[in-house]
């Protein structure tokens, strides 16, 4: 399995990406520069947190339109796996790979914290070996995290079983709601409805090293590697 991080001018969650794959889950990694047309055969490729282009316009909009993006939606029409964290849910939700769309947290302010986020079904790759009734400590960092999508959207993500997290307190056992951006229905990340793209809002990648104090980030990268590496 060989992962590769898309780099956008204005990336700044990209070497943090590499860190946690090629560090702490010790897996093949290469950064993609976005003007390439080159996956350098990666069967994995995760698009970054950071500002992409500055966010100009809306955060992920003009970074849908790098070079590298056509090979990336290429790759998912074919049944590759694509996740983007943050402005990488972000810049799908923009390419069309994902459903919905990030607006600005109700609040209108920049969001830094540590959350809590429950998974909602183990039927998707990253929620593969996850405990259901276990809120995992992700961080965040973003201003537009809110998740939207209309009526019908909604409800054929809880159909087909695409919603991949919710916000939610850290009570053992409960499914308390604790809605930090003002997301409908909670959600901090969904996936396609072929479930090989994924997104989600909160940092993985800042809870891999214990040396950061928290490590519930590495659950859903195992996830992923017992699977595709079976």
């Amino acid at each position: 399995m060989k992962f590769g991080v898309v780099v956008f001018p204005g990336s700044n969650c990209d070497q943090d990406l590499v860190d946690a794959l090629s560090l702490g889950m010790q897996q093949e990694v290469v950064k993609l520069w976005h003007k390439d047309h080159d996956l350098q055969g990666c069967d994995f490729i995760l698009l970054p947190g950071g500002f992409s282009y500055g966010d100009y316009l809306r955060s992920g909009a003009i970074a849908r339109f790098s070079p590298i993006m056509q090979e990336v939606v290429q790759h998912a029409n074919k049944g590759g796996y694509v996740m983007g964290i943050c402005n990488g849910f972000q810049i799908l939700t923009e390419a069309g790979l994902l459903p919905g769309a990030l607006l600005p947290n109700v609040n209108q302010k920049f969001i830094c914290d540590n959350v809590y986020i429950r998974p909602v079904t183990t039927n998707l790759l990253p929620t593969r070996n996850l405990d259901l009734n276990k809120a995992y400590k992700i961080p965040v960092a973003h201003g537009d995290g809110r998740y939207h999508a209309d009526k019908e959207t909604l409800r054929k993500l809880e159909d087909n079983d695409q919603i991949m997290f919710k916000y939610s307190s850290n009570i053992a056992d409960t499914h308390e709601i604790y809605n930090i951006n003002g997301s409908l229905l909670n959600i901090a990340g969904v996936a396609n409805e072929k479930k090989n793209v994924f997104g989600m809002m909160p940092h993985p990648e800042r809870a891999v090293d214990p040396e950061l104090g928290n490590t519930d980030g590495r659950a859903i990268f195992e996830s992923i590697l017992e699977l595709v590496n079976a």
